[in-house]
């Protein structure tokens, strides 16, 4: 595989201390939810990154399949749950509102997105993610 783009990013202490990119453009604290303090946590960072990631997708995807895409806007509900066997694993909710196109040529986007994009591919396999789409 050809990388076309990589980036690093660094945590210190965990949930409960900081992350941030390599290249200083972003610093985040964290904290665990439930705690009440300041910070963002591991699954909503995962969830941005998601969102943007799936949202760009079925714009490539549209250009490549000629399709007049007028607007899409994507949500990525990320949770966290335990195994039987104690580990932890994540679960995804992808909410994808898609306006322009009819609702069969919105669902061939929908499942081709989903085909291309790197958080979907990273994820096949080994997490549920469950797309539900609006047509606008």
């Amino acid at each position: 595989m050809k990388i076309l783009y990589k980036t690093r990013a660094t945590a210190i202490g965990g949930r409960s201390g900081n992350t941030m990119l390599d290249d200083g453009s972003l610093s985040l604290d964290l904290a665990m939810p439930g705690t009440g303090k300041a910070g963002a946590n591991p699954e909503q960072l995962f969830a941005l990154g998601y969102a943007a990631c799936f949202d760009n997708a079925l714009k490539h995807v549209a250009e490549r399949m000629k399709l007049p895409l007028a607007s899409s806007q994507t949500s990525a509900e990320v949770g966290m749950g335990m195994t039987p066997e104690g580990g932890f694993k994540l679960d995804v909710d992808l909410y994808v509102t898609l306006g322009g196109l009819d609702q069969a040529s919105a669902e061939a986007l929908l499942a081709k997105g989903h085909a291309v994009c790197p958080y979907s591919n990273a994820l096949h396999g080994n997490v549920d993610v469950r797309l539900h789409l609006t047509v606008a």
